[in-house]
This record gives structure tokens, sequence and C-alpha cells, in this order.
């Protein structure tokens, strides 16, 4: 996949490598902004029962 993008891209080493970063970074702008905040709510991360195990041993 890597190897069909770089055969794709226009320029010289250098300037692919520079346009390389440029997609990963707007890939990663794209993740933090939209995806991850559209997942969260979804994820199970503040399902936390250790609390009321304390509860219990008191």
């Amino acid at each position: 996949m890597y190897g069909w993008i770089w055969r794709h891209l226009p320029g010289n080493a250098w300037l692919r490598a520079l346009i390389s970063i440029v997609l990963a970074l707007a890939v990663v702008y794209v993740l933090f902004q939209y995806v991850f905040p559209w997942a969260e709510p979804l994820l199970p991360f503040n399902d936390v029962t250790v609390d009321q195990g304390m509860e219990a041993l008191r």
C-alpha cells in the first residue's frame, strides 16, 4: 500500500517525503478532531467499578 502511494506522489524523493509527512499529519488531525471525539462516548472507559469493591471492605 505504501509503495503504491509513494509511486503516485509527484516530484522527486524530497518532495514525496514532504508530501507524505503532510498527508500523515492531515490523517492525525482528522482522527483527533473528528473520529476520536465521535467514538469516545461509544467506548467503555468511564465504566469503572473498582470503588464498589472498596466499599465492601470497610
